[in-house]
């Protein structure tokens, strides 16, 4: 299920509802001029392109998350990838084969949670289900770093997402920045989560407003290639995220899983 234009035709009033207030927010963070430094930088790359992707027009702007309007699993990344979502439009999308968005939808393919094990172009019939996936940050930032201000003016994009999916129980933070995100958006919200939990790989994190926060390595080819995150290691976050999607699962349960 993907947020479209024609998303909300033939579903119930309620999700219709939330379809729509997807594609307000979706078009307010498209127009988003807050950032200077990484407008001029995503503009930059999408008119100097990368030689094997010389021949098409780059989304080059800001790029709203993608998924089920009625997820109860979010998964919180950290910025597009330059010739990735920047190129595409959409999250964790074209930066090539066994890049991040193959790795990642590999594995959400193999959970139940994608139609498809790959996410090479918005058009590749890719769609989710009981899943919805969102960026720290939603412009590509030079270096792959962006500054705490540009992080902090994402964040009421990330809330107006969030807003719009009322159905999320399982926030899978993909890398530290993901967490802090989260966990600053809660702050926002009036949850201030203590003691303060500490970002690790498949730390399971109960939190008072009774949604899970999970922790997991992002699946950048920086990590990937090395041997820091591995598919098995990916498959074993989203196992655990599908057995705290379980109705009989018991909730105020913190756990942590240690790879070696």
């Amino acid at each position: 299920m993907r947020v479209g234009p024609h998303a909300s035709k033939g579903r119930a009033p309620r999700e219709s509802k939330n379809v729509l207030r997807l594609l307000v927010v979706r078009e307010q963070i498209i127009s988003c001029e807050r950032c200077p430094r990484l407008r001029e930088y995503c503009q930059r790359i999408g008119r100097e392109k990368r030689r094997a992707f010389r021949d098409e027009i780059y989304w080059a702007r800001p790029v709203p998350g993608f998924g089920d309007p009625r997820a109860r699993l979010l998964l919180l990344g950290l910025a597009p990838a330059a010739h990735g979502a920047n190129r595409t439009g959409r999250v964790f999308t074209g930066d090539g084969a066994g890049g991040s968005g193959d790795f990642l939808m590999a594995s959400l393919h193999r959970a139940g949670f994608a139609s498809i094990p790959t996410s090479r172009d918005p058009g590749d019939g890719l769609t989710l289900s009981d899943a919805f996936i969102a960026a720290a940050v939603r412009c590509a930032p030079p270096g792959n770093k962006p500054t705490p201000e540009e992080i902090a003016n994402c964040l009421p994009h990330l809330l107006a997402e969030v807003d719009a999916l009322p159905r999320i129980r399982v926030v899978v933070a993909l890398g530290r920045i993901g967490f802090d995100a989260y966990l600053r958006l809660l702050k926002h919200r009036g949850v201030d989560v203590r003691p303060r939990p500490e970002f690790a790989h498949a730390s399971v994190n109960a939190l008072p407003n009774g949604q899970t926060l999970v922790g997991c390595y992002h699946p950048s080819r920086q990590n990937t290639n090395t041997g820091k995150l591995n598919a098995r290691m990916l498959d074993d976050v989203f196992r655990i995220a599908k057995r705290l999607l379980e109705p009989s699962r018991p909730r105020g349960v913190k756990t942590s899983v240690t790879h070696t």
